[in-house]
C-alpha cells in the first residue's frame, strides 16, 4: 500500500547543510577546496557586462546610415567620456553645428552602417560571490564557484522576502504567541537577526528598517502589510530579490500565527550565535523555501546527510508520533501530534473517501484530518 503524506518545513537542531555558490557568467575561484570561509568571505568573483545605450546618429545628424564613420570621432572599441563628443557633422555654417554626445562613461562598442546606431557599453560591474554560511570548502567547479558545507541548526520558513544576510540571533520576544512591536527593537539590534512570536505590524516592519536590522523571523503578517512593505503585490514567483531594507522569514503563514514550539525554542537555544538567513521563496516547481542556517561546532551533526547536496532523502510516510501543522482550514496553523493511522478511508464533509489521521493539539483536543490537509514538520 502506498503512503500518502505531504512533505513539510525541516526544524532541526543538528544536521549538516551543503550550499553551491555559483556565478552567473564564467569568472575567477577565490578559494580552495577545503578552505574555511565565514559568510563575508567573497569564494568567486567575475565581471558583469555594462548596460548597453543606443543612438541612432542617422537621424540626429540627418545623415545616410552608411555615412555614420565619416562623422564619427571615436573609433569602435575606444573609451568614451560622460558628455563627450562622439559624433558631429560638418557644416558649411558654423552655428548649424550638430554634436552628438555620450550620454555615459563607457565603451563605443558597435557601430551599424545598416542601421545607423552605435551601440555604447558601460564599465563592467564587479560581482563577488559570498559563501553566504561559515563552513568548510568541499569542493571547487574551476571558473564557475563552490560548495559550502556546515554543521548546523536549520529551520526552514513557509515565505520569505529580502536576499541573503547574516547577523547574531536575539529574542525580541518572550514567547512564541507574543506580538513583536516597535517598542521591542532597540538601536542594538542593529545588524542582528530579531525574532518574534506569532505577528509583526506594518510599523514594527517600519522601524526594523529604520534601525538597520539584519532580519526578522516571525510566525506571520497581514498580507496588506507585505504589499505596504514592497510597494506592489506580490505575484507567483520566486522572492529573494527585493530590497526592502532586511529579510524576512515567515515561519508559519499569513495571519497571526503563533511560532511552533519547537521553532522558537530552537531559536532561543541559539540566541547569541550567528545565522545565515534568506527569503527566496518558490512555490511551484522546484520549490524553494526561506531558511535560517545556525553554524554550530558540534561535530556530532556530521553524522547527519547534507541537506542541499543532492542526496536522496527518502520517508516513508507518516508516522504516530509524527509532529505536523494543518494546512487548510478550519484549523489551519494549528501543530500537533499524529496518534492514529486508520487504515481505512473515511467519508469527509465534502463527502469524498479519503485517507484520514488522528492529530492532538497541544490542549489535549483531538481532530480527524484529511493526510493531504497537513504537513510534517521534520526534524
Amino acid at each position: 500500500m502506498g503512503h500518502a503524506y505531504t512533505p513539510g518545513l525541516m526544524v532541526t537542531e543538528r544536521t549538516v547543510v551543503r550550499r553551491r555558490r555559483l556565478l552567473p557568467i564564467p569568472g575567477t575561484v577565490t578559494v580552495q577546496a577545503g578552505s574555511q570561509v565565514t559568510a563575508e568571505t567573497v569564494v568567486a568573483k567575475t565581471d558583469l557586462p555594462g548596460n548597453v545605450q543606443a543612438i541612432n546618429l542617422a537621424n540626429v545628424l540627418g545623415i545616410l546610415p552608411d555615412e555614420i564613420r565619416d562623422y564619427l570621432l571615436v573609433k569602435e572599441g575606444e573609451a568614451v567620456k560622460k558628455g563627450g563628443v562622439i559624433a558631429e557633422n560638418k557644416p558649411f555654417i558654423k552655428w548649424l553645428k550638430t554634436e552628438v554626445r555620450s550620454p555615459i562613461q563607457g565603451t563605443l562598442e558597435l557601430v551599424s552602417t545598416v542601421t545607423g546606431q552605435v551601440m555604447l557599453r558601460e564599465p563592467p560591474r564587479l560581482l563577488q560571490l559570498l559563501a553566504y554560511i561559515d563552513g568548510t570548502v568541499v569542493e571547487v567547479q574551476p571558473q564557475h564557484g563552490v560548495t559550502v558545507e556546515t554543521p548546523c541548526s536549520l529551520i526552514q520558513g513557509i515565505f520569505g522576502v529580502g536576499g541573503e544576510t547574516s547577523g547574531e540571533v536575539v529574542m525580541g520576544v518572550k514567547s512564541p504567541d507574543d506580538t513583536l512591536t516597535p517598542s521591542q527593537l532597540s538601536p542594538a539590534m542593529k545588524g542582528k537577526v530579531v525574532v518574534g512570536g506569532a505577528f509583526l505590524t506594518a510599523e514594527t516592519m517600519t522601524r526594523a528598517r529604520e534601525i538597520g536590522v539584519a532580519g526578522l523571523v516571525v510566525g506571520g503578517i497581514d498580507d496588506k502589510d507585505l504589499r505596504a512593505l514592497l510597494g506592489y503585490d506580490l505575484g507567483v514567483a520566486i522572492t529573494g530579490t527585493e530590497r526592502v531594507g532586511f529579510t524576512l522569514v515567515l515561519t508559519e503563514g499569513f495571519g497571526r500565527i503563533p511560532m511552533a514550539g519547537k521553532t522558537f525554542t530552537l531559536l532561543s537555544r541559539r540566541a547569541g550565535q550567528k545565522a545565515s538567513l534568506s527569503g527566496a521563496t518558490q512555490i511551484r516547481a522546484g520549490v524553494i523555501r526561506p531558511e535560517l542556517i545556525i553554524p554550530t561546532s558540534d561535530d556530532s551533526a556530521a553524522i547527519a546527510t547534507p541537506r542541499g547536496s543532492g542526496v536522496s532523502e527518502e520517508r516513508t510516510g507518516l508516522m504516530i508520533g509524527d509532529e505536523v501543522r494543518v494546512i487548510r482550514d478550519p484549523l489551519f496553523g494549528r501543530i500537533g501530534q499524529v496518534v492514529a493511522l486508520p487504515s481505512d478511508l473515511s467519508r469527509v464533509g465534502t463527502e469524498s473517501l479519503v485517507r484520514v489521521l488522528e492529530v492532538e493539539f497541544p490542549d489535549k483536543t483531538r481532530a480527524v484530518i484529511p493526510r493531504a490537509n497537513v504537513e510534517i514538520i521534520e526534524g
